[in-house]
């Protein structure tokens, strides 16, 4: 957000009408055009005309001569770096350029250079307009450079380069960067860089004797240099061995596709990964297997580009592995330590994927790497290239990896969910390798309620992930666990708030936090062991312990002062969206019996579910819309299930507190109770459907003077109506007593109580719906006809409203026997 000075600035800029804006293109020409140097006036002017081309998002078209002038500058080597990076900011937010003649002028600075790249990437419409660039530098990429200072800056521009077009350079191109790749890598100095002193007053300025770099805890650097290596200052060949090691994961990923490995490296690395393994120490190696080493070593000098420049990066991932043993000095360093972990061991991979005999070699440090790491849960952010590692090459090496996933699945998740960085790299992890993991590694699908836990913590952020992770977790075994732990999402958002709050204060400590006493009060329950059950089921690592528990209604009673909290608010609002793909997704593999289930357990929970503002009628509407879609699949489950279903809707409570779930399933008893759609479906079974519905429709439509008004929508009363006209059309010997209801609702529709609580068009719908309905029961064929579809789940539902309204049919009908009748009076 802008500040308020800054806001007005930038008002300014988008308003600026054209003759100003032409007056002060004039003025900044003639400053640049000034043969002085260019002060104050000019840099406050510059900074003003950015600000105007950046201000919209339509580029601005410069006078030819100003462009002209600025490119000029901009490929000059007299002015500072400030002027060239406002020359460079102004024309990337220009109109087109012509790239061809702004590359045409670059010089031997690759300084300029870098700022024409950014100039040219920014305009290029195709990978001929920066072909010029990257020609350029290649050619003084290859050239001799006496200070060394061209390649500093030409590997930023060559990775921004190739990430814009990877196929702009050719083999021969590919090659040369390479082996120069290699030497940055491998070949660095071991010394610090000069640097310059003053002696005492008789002296004047002397260099100082070369001092060794050192290792980050104070050790004097042995073998080749690394990005780990400390010194207080640094010469060109260091700094191109640290842009070389921050470019070589792209450099491999891009160019680096095709495996050239030989049988014989692979069968020798192999034996090396056996001995390793069979001997802990190191110095018991054979001698000879020692020289065989060695030998392929040395001849790696002898291997095209491509593959000498993948042994070094492997050499130098292994060499930062080692380094990374070492206890820092400084916090900082620590953490460089990290970042080089997890930045080796991606190479270590990518490595190993392009060339299988690095496998053997690679497998005995990142083993031991994982032994050293995994008790610390300070480097949990570098288990995840570990566990990258293991699952892509442990079945080749052979090597057990269940240890590595259970701390990534297990621990991390229960202990580090508060973590956002680890949260977002272990999602990133699972999207990578969904299908790897859910067919290779049991333990992925088993720990989805700690999988579960970064969304609790982190819903907003990660809704998008978790859309595309949750299919992956969904089988027939963890299917019902699941839709629980989806409706519990808030809940577990709350414990784990409860979580940390109770690991940061004392038990005997009585703290007020930002919600007051209420929050203390919860905090007592969390950690009183009469409710400690219930917390440590929300909390439970793994699957497997139940689907549910007995106590949920107390678990919300306890955690009501929760209910409140913007982390819990916002956690509650992803869970329709998961629902949704929940069940887009669990009917492409549920049975009949797991269909079932499913329907069951809406029915169960919409009267057990974490009582949040709008979160209930949210998730009612979401039941209301699958539960259609599970009977529309498997219409027996309304026999299976058919006592909770009377249950459900022989309950007038229900009306009140979920009318449209409500109204969903008493239209999917009227639509799928019929043999028809399951031979199970005895005249008893709809008798005794018929009698609860009958009961309920008695019971809301009563009309008394001592009481109230009816509050009951009228849109329940025609579903209601419905339903029992499709039953008894199944049973003959009801339809009597429906047609006795029907009357009775045509008198309670013009009652004045009625009249008083209902507009005009509700009651003429229900008088018209009891008329409609009635007439048609007097042709107890035709009803059957009319109120029955047919059991073709592809044939088009004969319904203008498919979840309330008459079928389709008995309109046809009605308008035919009028045209009928209308005919036969005229004849």
């Amino acid at each position: 957000m802008y500040s308020t000075g800054n806001e007005s600035l930038v008002k300014q800029a988008r308003e600026i009408q054209d003759e100003e804006l032409h007056k002060f293109y004039g003025r900044i020409s003639k400053l640049l055009n000034a043969n002085r140097d260019h002060g104050n006036e000019t840099i406050d002017s510059l900074q003003r005309l950015n600000l105007i081309v950046s201000a919209t998002k339509y580029a601005k078209t410069l006078p030819p001569d100003l462009k002209k002038k600025l490119q000029t500058l901009l490929l000059s080597k007299t002015h500072p770096e400030q002027f060239q990076i406002l020359f460079t900011s102004i024309l990337r937010e220009s109109l087109p350029l012509s790239t061809q003649e702004l590359s045409a002028g670059l010089a031997q600075d690759t300084r300029s250079s870098s700022y024409v790249a950014a100039v040219v990437l920014s305009q290029a419409a195709n990978k001929d307009d920066v072909a010029p660039v990257c020609q350029h530098l290649l050619k003084h990429l290859e050239s001799r450079q006496p200070d060394g200072q061209i390649c500093k800056h030409t590997l930023p521009i060559l990775s921004k380069l190739i990430s814009y077009s990877p196929e702009i350079l050719t083999e021969d191109q590919v090659n040369l960067v390479s082996r120069k790749l290699v030497d940055w890598l491998r070949y660095a100095s071991l010394q610090q860089g000069a640097s310059m002193s003053t002696g005492g007053f008789f002296s004047g300025p002397r260099t100082r004797q070369p001092v060794p770099v050192t290792e980050v805890d104070g050790a004097v650097a042995g073998d080749f240099f690394t990005v780990l290596c400390v010194g207080h200052s640094f010469g060109e060949d260091q700094w191109m061995n640290m842009y070389a090691f921050s470019m070589i994961r792209k450099w491999l990923l891009t160019y680096d596709a095709e495996g050239t490995s030989g049988g014989e490296s692979a069968h020798l690395s192999q034996i090396q990964f056996m001995l390793s393994q069979l001997q802990d120490d190191r110095s018991e190696v054979d001698s000879s297997v020692v020289s065989m080493v060695s030998a392929t070593s040395s001849s790696s000098r002898l291997l095209p580009p491509k593959e000498r420049l993948r042994e070094k990066a492997f050499e130098y991932c292994h060499r930062l592995i080692e380094q990374s043993d070492r206890k820092a000095m400084k916090r900082t360093d620590t953490e460089l330590q990290k970042a080089c972990i997890v930045e080796a061991v991606t190479i270590m991979d990518i490595i190993c994927k392009e060339d299988p005999s690095y496998v053997y070699r690679a497998f005995p440090s990142v083993k031991a790497l994982y032994g050293r790491l995994s008790g610390e849960l300070a480097y949990a952010r570098a288990l995840i290239p570990i566990a990258q590692f293991y699952l892509n090459h442990s079945e080749m090496a052979a090597v057990d990896s269940e240890a590595v996933f259970r701390q990534l699945f297990s621990r991390y998740p229960s202990e580090l969910f508060n973590e956002p960085a680890l949260a977002y790299e272990f999602v990133q992890f699972c999207r990578a390798n969904m299908a790897v993991l859910e067919d290779g590694v049991a333990l992925y699908r088993q720990s989805f309620p700690n999988i579960f836990k970064f969304l609790a913590w982190t819903s907003p952020a990660l809704v998008a992930d978790y859309m595309e992770l949750l299919p992956s977790l969904m089988c027939p075994d963890t299917a019902v666990e699941i839709l629980h732990s989806l409706l519990d999402l808030p809940c577990l958002a709350a414990t784990l708030d409860l979580q940390q709050r109770s690991a940061s204060y004392q038990a005997s400590e009585r703290v007020l936090w930002d919600h007051g006493s209420k929050v203390a009060s919860v905090l007592e329950a969390f950690r009183q062991p009469s409710y400690r059950g219930l917390f440590l089921y929300i909390l439970r690592p793994e699957a497997g312990s139940g689907d549910t528990i007995d106590r949920l209604k107390m678990l919300h009673e306890v955690l009501s002062d929760m209910a409140a909290s913007p982390r819990v608010v916002q956690c509650a609002q992803v869970v329709p969206v998961l629902l949704h793909v929940f069940f887009n997704n669990v009917t492409k593999f549920a049975d009949e019996k797991l269909i079932s289930q499913l329907a069951l357990v809406l029915l169960e929970r919409s009267s057990l579910l974490y009582n949040i503002k709008q979160f209930k009628i949210e998730l009612f509407r979401v039941f209301s819309t699958h539960i259609r879609t599970l009977c529309k699949l498997h219409p027996s489950l309304l026999v299976n299930q058919s006592r909770e279903l009377l249950d459900f809707a022989g309950s007038t409570a229900n009306i009140y507190s979920k009318e449209e779930l409500y109204t969903n399933v008493v239209w999917l008893i009227g639509e799928y109770l019929s043999v028809v759609h399951d031979p199970r479906c005895s005249v008893e079974l709809i008798t005794t459907f018929f009698e609860g519905l009958e009961a309920v429709l008695f019971e809301i439509t009563q009309v008394r003077q001592s009481v109230s008004p009816p509050s009951y929508p009228p849109r329940v009363i025609t579903v209601l109506m419905t339903t029992l006209s499709k039953l008894a059309s199944r049973s003959q010997d009801l339809i009597p007593r429906v047609s006795l209801s029907l009357s009775k609702l045509c008198n309670f529709a013009r009652s004045r109580l009625v009249l008083a609580s209902y507009s005009e068009e509700d009651t003429e719908e229900i008088i018209t719906r009891a008329h409609e309905l009635t007439n048609l029961l007097k042709l107890p064929s035709v009803a059957q006809f009319v109120l029955a579809p047919a059991a073709l789940g592809e044939s088009p539902r004969w319904h203008s409203d498919t979840n309330a309204s008459l079928p389709r049919a008995m309109r046809t009908i009605s308008g035919l026997l009028h045209k009928q009748s209308s005919f036969q009076q005229s004849g």
